[in-house]
């Protein structure tokens, strides 16, 4: 951290310690400053395994129902409140069957709010604790479901650890240099040397993801009668040659996991639901191709965390908040990371590959047809993967000298998010959500 941003991030900690001294009954939160001043989260808030489609809509509201229920274990008797784009895409989101699964052997009523919006982010939920079926409420709790399956109410981000004094891609860089070291060593200072072995757990599951994906048949649950592809593609993929060959086995992963997400099975986020096979995609292609070791894979996982990271608590990585861009758009900074980190890149080739990967997907909208996670997104996920591998094979052609860096694009990011129209952002009320109609 620069000598001058450390001065005010201490002095700050003092002001609130004196604060907190003098007006011992006001809580002065450490989540009201601002970002650059706070420390980042733990990786393992981008890696969180779950079960699909969504991680905002389902892996959040139900973590968010979970510790509602364990506050009031003797309450048989509860209301869930939906609003915004939680409300709007719910039901194709499966929402609302996932907390009444959660909610079992209690009783729940799940009521959608899609007119109204909570004041913190647009996935916003209110859970009551009745004191009998549609009576009136014992405790209320606001909550929001602010993307990848964090939580965050009017305390601010829910179970969350502080690990990363430094917090943006810039400092990060100077600190590589300074050290000798690159991004996977930076992790590993910060996270201390069990981050290894809950790596090698993100991995085991986003390589049984893939299996079970290219396995799998049939059509995906929903209206949509949308049919799986990982299969076909994987077959067609290994009797090719070359570029067919190459990028029909990129496109077979990448689906793989989008389609078991969409029919509910057991994913990593990567950094969400919806994104979640871009990057397990790339690093199985490469350890399939270039032979890589167990080491090597958790490595990649361990820098392609931390570019997630830095997005997370720069900007947002919640469709909601800031369209697709926040999540397609990480997902493939991180792939392209992740690659140019298991080739030998230097921290300033994969730096470049994470600002392509961010930069190339800027504007992207989020309008899943009918709320589901299929369409675009099942599709988005082959095609971010293989935009992940060019900016990956374009950064290690190159010194790593570029004009915009990953700060900048990340900040871009989020600029543009905030101009795109709530249509655009999750709700399933514009873009292909509008027009879309069956093509046969």
């Amino acid at each position: 951290m620069p000598a001058e941003r450390q001065h005010l991030y201490f002095s700050v900690k003092i002001v609130g310690a004196l604060l907190s001294a003098v007006c011992p009954f006001k809580k002065f939160d450490t989540a009201l400053q601002p970002k650059f001043l706070r420390q980042m989260l733990s990786i393992r808030e981008v890696y969180k395994e779950g079960y699909g489609p969504s991680s905002s809509h389902t892996i959040g509201p139900v973590r968010a129902a979970e510790l509602f229920i364990k506050k009031h274990p003797e309450v048989s008797y509860f209301r869930v409140m939906l609003f915004g784009s939680l409300a709007l895409t719910g039901r194709g989101h499966q929402t609302d069957s996932a907390l009444r699964k959660c909610f079992l052997p209690k009783s729940v009523e799940v009521v959608f709010k899609p007119e109204e919006t909570l004041p913190l982010h647009p996935n916003g939920m209110v859970f009551e604790a009745l004191t009998d079926e549609g009576a009136e409420a014992l405790d209320r709790w606001e909550v929001y479901s602010i993307g990848g399956g964090d939580l965050k109410d009017k305390s601010g981000v829910l179970n969350s650890s502080e690990v990363y004094s430094l917090n943006n891609m810039t400092d990060i860089l100077t600190w590589c240099r300074r050290e000798g070291k690159t991004f996977w060593e930076f992790v590993e200072d910060n996270e201390g040397k069990d981050i290894w072995e809950f790596l090698q757990g993100v991995w085991h599951t986003m390589r049984e993801t893939i299996k079970r994906g290219i396995e799998n048949e049939g059509v995906l649950p929903g209206p949509i009668k949308l049919a799986r592809r990982a299969s076909s593609q994987y077959s067609k993929a290994l009797t090719s040659h070359g570029t067919l060959k190459s990028f029909g086995l990129l496109f077979s992963f990448a689906l793989a996991v989008a389609e078991e997400n969409a029919a509910g099975g057991r994913i990593v986020t990567a950094p969400t639901c919806g994104s979640s096979g871009v990057l397990p995609a790339i690093l199985f292609y490469l350890s399939r191709e270039e032979y890589l070791t167990e080491v090597k894979i958790h490595r990649a996982l361990a820098t392609a965390g931390l570019i997630g990271n830095l997005v997370k608590h720069n900007a947002s990585i919640s469709g909601a908040e800031v369209g697709c861009q926040g999540e397609i758009g990480t997902a493939c900074a991180m792939a392209a990371a992740a690659m140019v980190q298991v080739l030998g890149g230097s921290p300033n080739q994969i730096e470049y590959a994470a600002e392509m990967g961010m930069e190339h997907n800027l504007g992207l909208t989020c309008d899943p047809v009918l709320g589901y996670v299929q369409i675009p997104c099942i599709e988005r996920n082959a095609i971010a993967a293989s935009k992940a591998y060019s900016c990956g094979v374009y950064a290690l052609s190159s010194d790593g000298g570029h004009k915009i860096s990953f700060d900048r694009a990340v900040e871009t990011m989020a600029e543009t998010g905030r101009d795109i129209q709530v249509a655009y952002r999750e709700t399933g009320i514009g873009g292909l959500a509008k027009n879309w109609e069956p093509f046969e």
